[in-house]
C-alpha cells in the first residue's frame, strides 16, 4: 500500500520548513511568491492532500467555500468556476456553487448576519441583484471576495478587470479598421448594471479620443448578455435602415447572437459589419467566423480570488480590502479582420 504523502514530504522536496508549507496550504500571506510557487509545484508533484477533516475540527471550520454567481449557463462563469475549483482544491477546500439568477433576496442570504455560516467559511461572490449599498449591510465577520464591478468598501477584496480601458481598446480596434458607424450592444442604465455602464463609458471615450461624435441611437440596451438579446438588438439596428458598419458587443454571447442575425439577413462578417465581443469564451474560438474579443485573464482572477479569500479565512485580524485588477488583452480574429488574422494585443 502506498504511504500517504505528508506535509514533511512536501517540505523536503520544496526545500522549505513544514511551517512554510502549512502557510502556503492555508493561504497565509507571509510567504514570498517564489517560495509559494515552489511549494505548490511540490504539492502537485507529490499529490499531497491536506488532512482537511483534522484541520477543520481543530480550527472550527467547514473546509468549504461558496462561489455565488448569477448564471451557470453563461460560459464565462463556467470557465471561471473550473479555475476556482482547481485553486481551492490545492489548498484542501471544497467548493459550493450557487446560482442566484440575479435575485436580490437570494443574494442577500449569502452575506446576511450569521446566515449559512455552518455551510462555508467564506464567499467568492459575483452579485447582480445587490447594489453597492446593499453589500455594505452584511455580516462583517464573513470572509468575502467580490467579483465584477462592486468596488471594495475596505472590508472585502474586489477582483476584476478595468472594464473602461478594455472597452475603449475594443472600440479603438474597430475605429482603427476605418469603421465609421460603430454601434454598441449591451448597455444597462440602471442601478445594478455597473459592468455594462463601464463598457459604455469605454465605448464613448474611444470616440472622444478620436474627436468623433457618439451616435446615441447606435447604443442598444439588453436585459442580459446572452445570444437571444444580441440577436434581437442586432435585428433592431438593421431594421433602422442606416445600418452600422461595426458593432462592439458587451459579451461574446451577445456577439454570437449579433453575428447570427447579420448572416441571416444575407450580410457578411466582417466585410459588411465587423463584430467584436468580450470575455474570450471557448465558443467564440470555434464559431464561424471566429470572434474577436477582449480576453480577461480568468485564471488570474480565479487564483487571486481564492488566495485572498483563504487569507481572510486564516487571519484573526482581517486584512484591509484591496482593489485587484486582472490583466486583459485584445484578441483579433475573423469577425473583425477576416480569415487571415489571429493575433493578440495586451494592454500594459
Amino acid at each position: 500500500m502506498r504511504r500517504e504523502v505528508t506535509l514533511r514530504d512536501v517540505a523536503e522536496l520544496a526545500g522549505v520548513s513544514s511551517r512554510t508549507v502549512s502557510n502556503v496550504v492555508n493561504g497565509y500571506a507571509n510567504v514570498t511568491e517564489r517560495t509559494r510557487e515552489r511549494v505548490q509545484r511540490a504539492v502537485e508533484e507529490l499529490g499531497y492532500r491536506p488532512n482537511v477533516l483534522a484541520r477543520n475540527l481543530a480550527q472550527g471550520r467547514s473546509g468549504q467555500i461558496a462561489v455565488v454567481v448569477p448564471y451557470l449557463d453563461t460560459p464565462y462563469f463556467s470557465e471561471l468556476l473550473q479555475s476556482v475549483i482547481r485553486a481551492a482544491r490545492i489548498s484542501g477546500y471544497n467548493v459550493l456553487i450557487d446560482q442566484t439568477d440575479g435575485d436580490a433576496e437570494h443574494e442577500r442570504g449569502f452575506i446576511a448576519h450569521g446566515s449559512r455560516r455552518l455551510l462555508f467559511d467564506g464567499v467568492i461572490f459575483s452579485p447582480l441583484g445587490l447594489d453597492q449599498r446593499a453589500l455594505a449591510d452584511r455580516d462583517p465577520a464573513l470572509p468575502l471576495v467580490i467579483l465584477g464591478e462592486r468596488a471594495s468598501d475596505g472590508t472585502f477584496d474586489h477582483v476584476g478587470i478595468d472594464d473602461v480601458a478594455a472597452s475603449r481598446q475594443a472600440t479603438e480596434h474597430l475605429l482603427d479598421l476605418g469603421r465609421h458607424r460603430v454601434a454598441a450592444i449591451g448597455d444597462q442604465p440602471y442601478a445594478t448594471g455597473e459592468a455594462a455602464q463601464l463598457r459604455t463609458q469605454g465605448f464613448r471615450e474611444a470616440h472622444t479620443a478620436r474627436g468623433l461624435p457618439v451616435r446615441e441611437d447606435l447604443i442598444i440596451g439588453t436585459p442580459r448578455f446572452n445570444r437571444p438579446d444580441g440577436a434581437r438588438a442586432m435585428a433592431d439596428l438593421l431594421d433602422r435602415g442606416d445600418r452600422p458598419d461595426a458593432v462592439f458587443c458587451y459579451s461574446d454571447l451577445v456577439a454570437l447572437g449579433a453575428i447570427h442575425t447579420i448572416l441571416a439577413r444575407g450580410l457578411r462578417v466582417p466585410e459588411d459589419i465587423a463584430v467584436i465581443g468580450y470575455d474570450d469564451i471557448e465558443d467564440g474560438r470555434y464559431s464561424n467566423p471566429t470572434v474577436s474579443t477582449i480576453s480577461p485573464d480568468k485564471e488570474w482572477i480565479a487564483t487571486t480570488a481564492v488566495e485572498r479569500l483563504l487569507l481572510r479565512i486564516g487571519s484573526s485580524t482581517p486584512p484591509p480590502g484591496l482593489e485587484l485588477r486582472a490583466p486583459h488583452k485584445l484578441v483579433v480574429r475573423e469577425s473583425t479582420t477576416g480569415r487571415a488574422s489571429y493575433r493578440t494585443a495586451s494592454l500594459p
